[in-house]
């Protein structure tokens, strides 16, 4: 009984996941990220960005995470599709190998997006990080507010 219930559970889940459209690839922006985008129907996302940024004093590692909103942009007639996207979530980091800190904040996301009739996903988004820098015994509003700011080119593979 508890491997057919076991069986039942994985095989829902696995309808359910694959229901989802989601997208992989590269975020080119002040440095290199992974890019993972998960959609919750075709009016929601999240994204998630990994990797390496910058350059000097503020080389490091960051991670941000955005719950973007989808709104299609319906004029489009060819093939294809476009959507632009806002969103709001949060950022973390760490950097200054030779001064060494953590930043945290809130993170924004606007952005347009188009979809190829074949799997291949192109972006341009804008996603700033406003909040906190923590490190060698002091913590304090980061520079003018905001940290990884930039614009992004993103290209995924739809799946």
């Amino acid at each position: 009984m508890k491997k057919l219930v076991l069986s039942l559970v994985l095989f829902a889940s696995a309808i359910a996941v694959s229901a989802q459209p989601r997208a992989i690839g590269g975020r080119i922006t002040n440095g290199l990220d992974v890019s993972y985008q998960h959609g919750f129907g075709e009016k929601n996302m999240l994204q998630i960005d990994a990797g390496f940024h910058g350059g000097g004093h503020s080389t490091g590692i960051h991670a941000a995470g955005t719950y973007n909103w989808v709104f299609p942009i319906s004029s489009w007639k060819h093939e294809g599709s476009w959507n632009w996207y806002p969103g709001v979530g949060a950022g973390l980091g760490l950097g200054g190998f030779s001064n060494s800190y953590v930043f945290l904040g809130v993170a924004g996301m606007i952005g347009v997006e188009y979809n190829f009739k074949f799997p291949l996903q192109l972006s341009l988004d804008y996603r700033p990080i406003i909040g906190w820098q923590f490190g060698n015994n002091h913590s304090h509003f980061h520079g003018d507010g905001f940290w990884n700011s930039g614009f992004g080119l993103g290209v995924r593979y739809k799946f």
